[in-house]
């Protein structure tokens, strides 16, 4: 939602009259042609992005605008190329344009490939950056190539199809050089030489890790200098790009075989152990040291540039592990250890999933690297690509996956709920992984406890990943438990805060609003109940007859702004619930869900609005499954008759207790289920019979409402389809049926507070009494058989209609 400012703009922009805004076009014009851009002409370019943006249709700006915000993009100052960028995007660009593409930026890359309609509008685009990477250094600084890849990034990003293979091979031999081969110099620089003397050349250092040592190995961007040289920066450009290039242009080749690369890899150790280094491998360069992930190097020069890319991400991938594992000076490259970890285990496994031999040589790495984290929960985040490359190769590499899932599925949710960057990354995994993790990970749907607490904590952010999620954890062996803890949600989400909150305050603290709910979260007497809400796995036990006072302890938590919302998720999940749950699940556990569904319509957390949404949930569903299997109201006649009976479910649970009458009254029946006695219609009519006469007979009970008219036609409604089944109770109901007429003649009644419900009332029953007095008539209206309630007339052959229909066609088709 915008703010009131926000839509009061919005709403500016679209009004804006024809005339107004041309003088607008004019104005920014003039400003435009100043020789510097000042604040004015910043919010100008502003106002015309929301102006263009607010619009359903797309404008055409003047030519001259156009050309001249065009002209912004090779601006040196960012903001500018961001706004014109921003700008361009919302209008049409103009006939005839011309493109300047020796001086372009990501920007200006990302607008040309934007509004290319085909792939030959991007191939100038695309020949003008090779061009430049094929071009010299020595040809001047217009060939500088540091800010190619960023702009061919944008260009495979929004349309990988414009390369051509040449491009693709280029690129790739492009890519080795800058991983493998970057200076290990620091760039150049000055330094002082005294006060008398003036400023002297310095001989560039090498370069460092950063724990301060000299890096005795080729760079990588965890390398660090007083300055970079360009096949630095094309280095760390090259990382920064390469999982992305992997992913759209090195699939796995078909004659790629396994054979042909144990191959290739026995040759390269081979070769590597021999240290027969060949002149292509320029990392000998100035004495550098050679580590052992480099030594294979040499070998590669005999591979294909797809796959000597991929060996040489490897090596460079296996560098950056081993760097990680220095002691960072400064936190900020903590972090950055932290990121290349992430992009580092991707590109290992995009490599390992193009050729299966590398397994093998990753393997040991990355499980050595495992080993050195998880007992690190700070390394969260790296730790989910790892369990990523578990997953994909853990089978091949025959290795036990168990301890990662117990982290992923244990620890990670019970003690980082509260990170909304590992839930996004986990979500996010899980999300990708669904069949496998079905399939070859047990602990996923019994971790539906632990999970869940990620929606709770935050249910807004996570309701999406956990809609795509929730059908996956629903099987016949979780649904039961599964549903209450989607019931129980709001109730985990507060227990969720006070856990947090019980860990930050002093148990001497002055009691609070909130601390009455966290006394009891600290009491030993109750502490079970928040402790199973908090287990990490499904199957243990449940607290179902000790609901209700549970949430008597939370009842101060019913309008904390957290719970709230995840209370406003639930509705949506249960829905997922049972449309899945039908397509698993067999008549037993139906039988069950609909048992849940009664008894937990009275145990809910106490947020009115909350209960009404989960109680409208129950009966869409009700009626669904009892559609589906008719059977399931004769198999559960004893609670359903239970709870229809009960007059005080009239006013709490109106919604569940109207579809319950409804089923009862619909599907007890011999064309339903064999089963069905008149015995037990008889019955069922007398339960119902009996809630009918005490709330038409007086008025509700102190603060309750009267009963809502539809609780009252449908009772009567299904008494009389069950009287119209056993013929001996149609005189009870007729009597009810006068008797109505009779009291409502004085125009008013205490259990109907408004009068237009009472005619409405009077009438229904007046129309059922009329079909009870001709009772084989009764039946058929009320209870009518199968093909009339599913007629399909106008495809059955059997009669004139269809013959009809094709008459009346071929003539009107000759006319």
């Amino acid at each position: 939602m915008y703010s009131h400012g926000s839509e009061s703009l919005i709403k500016q922009a679209r009004e804006i009259q024809e005339s107004e805004l041309q003088k607008f076009y004019g104005r920014l014009v003039r400003l435009l042609q100043a020789k510097e851009v000042g604040h004015e002409t910043i919010d100008s370019l502003q106002r015309l992005h929301l102006i263009l943006s607010a619009t359903k249709f797309t404008r055409i700006l003047p030519p001259e605008l156009h050309k001249r915000i065009l002209l912004l993009i090779s601006s040196p100052l960012e903001q500018l190329q961001v706004l014109s960028s921003a700008v361009l995007r919302e209008t049409l660009p103009l006939s005839g344009q011309e493109v300047n593409y020796s001086h372009l930026n990501s920007h200006a890359a990302s607008l040309l490939v934007s509004q290319a309609r085909s792939r030959p509008d991007v191939a100038p685009l695309c020949a003008q950056l090779f061009r430049t990477l094929e071009s010299r250094q020595s040809e001047g600084p217009a060939h500088s190539i540091t800010h190619t890849l960023p702009i061919l990034n944008t260009v495979i990003t929004h349309s990988p199809e414009c390369l051509t293979e040449e491009h693709v091979t280029l690129l790739s031999k492009k890519l080795v050089d800058w991983l493998r081969y970057a200076s290990i110099t620091q760039g150049g620089g000055t330094s002082s030489g005294g006060f008398f003397s003036g400023p002297r050349s310095r001989q560039p250092g090498p370069i460092a890790e950063l724990d301060g040592t000299v890096s005795g190995d080729f760079f990588t961007v965890l390398c660090v200098g007083q300055g970079f040289t360009e096949d630095q920066w094309m280095n760390v450009y090259s990382f920064s790009m390469l999982r992305n290039w992997l992913l759209t242009y090195h699939s796995v080749s078909n004659c790629n075989t396994t054979a042909d690369s144990a191959n290739r890899l026995q040759l390269s150790l081979s070769l590597s152990h021999s240290h027969s280094f060949s002149n292509d491998d320029r990392s000998e360069v100035d004495g550098s040291v050679i580590s052992m992930v480099s030594a294979t190097s040499s070998s590669s020069r005999l591979l294909p540039p797809k796959e000597r890319l991929r060996e040489k991400a490897f090596q460079y991938c296996q560098r950056l592990i081993e760097q990680s594992d220095r002691k960072a000076h400064k936190r900020t490259d903590t972090e950055l250890q932290k990121a290349c970890l992430v992009e580092a285990v991707c590109i290992l496994d995009c490599v390992c999933l193009e050729d299966t031999s590398l397994v093998y040589r990753v393997f040991p790495c990355i499980k050595a690297l495992y080993g050195r984290l998880c007992s690190d929960l700070s390394f969260a985040r790296v730790l989910v690509p790892i369990a990523q490359f578990y997953l994909n190769h853990g089978e091949m590499a025959a290795v036990d996956c168990e301890p990662v899932w117990q982290l992923v599925f244990g620890r990670f949710p019970a003690e980082l709920f509260n990170d909304p960057f590992l839930a996004h990354e986990l979500l996010r995994f899980l999300r990708l992984n669904i069949e496998n993790l079905q399939l070859r990970v047990p602990q996923y749907t019994l971790s539906f406890p632990n999970l869940l607490k990620f929606l709770a904590w935050d249910s807004s952010a996570m309701v999406d990943d956990f809609v795509d999620l929730l059908p996956s954890l629903v099987t016949a062996g979780t649904a039961v438990e599964l549903l209450h803890t989607l019931l129980d949600l709001p109730c985990l989400s507060a227990t969720l805060v006070l856990q947090l909150r019980s860990a930050c305050l002093p148990i001497t603290e002055p009691s609070g609003r909130i601390l009455q709910a966290l006394d009891a979260f600290r009491n030993p007497s109750v502490r079970g109940l928040f402790l199973f809400l908090l287990r990490g796995e499904a199957g243990s036990g449940d607290t179902i007859e000790r609901l209700s006072t549970l949430h008597e302890l939370l009842t101060e938590s019913a309008d904390w702004p957290r719970v709230i919302q995840c209370a406003q998720t639930v509705p949506v999940l249960l829905h997922i619930f049972f449309n899945t749950v039908i397509k698993v699940a067999d008549e037993k556990l139906l039988a069950h869900l609909i048992l849940v569904q009664l008894e937990r319509s009275s145990l809910l957390l106490k947020i009115p609005k909350y209960i009404k949404e989960v109680h409208r949930v129950f009966s869409c569903h009700l009626l669904k499954l009892c559609k589906l299997h008719p059977s399931l109201v004769v198999d559960q006649s004893h609670e359903l008759l239970e709870f229809a009976g009960t007059t005080a479910n009239v006013y709490s649970k109106e919604e569940v207790y109207t579809h319950v009458v409804w089923v009862l009254g619909e599907y007890l029946s011999v064309s339903c289920d064999a089963r069905c006695s008149v015995r037990l219609i008889t019955s069922c009519f007398e339960a119902l019979e009996a809630v009918l006469f005490e709330i038409t007979s007086s008025a509700p009970p102190a603060g309750a409402v009267c009963p809502n008219p539809r609780v009252i036609t449908t009772l009567m409604s299904a008494l009389a389809k069950l009287a119209s089944r056993s013929h001996d109770l149609i005189p009870r109901i007729s009597l009810f049926f006068s008797k109505l007429r009779t009291v409502t003649r004085g125009g008013s009644a205490a259990w109907c507070s408004d009068e237009e419900d009472l005619v409405a009332i009077v009438t229904r029953g007046e129309e059922l009494w009329s079909l009870l007095k001709a009772p084989g008539v009764a039946q058929s209206v009320l209870t009518p058989p199968p093909h009339v309630n599913t007629a399909q007339w106008h495809r059955d052959t059997n009669v004139a209609m269809p013959l009809q229909l094709r008459t009346i066609t071929s003539l009107t088709h000759s006319q």
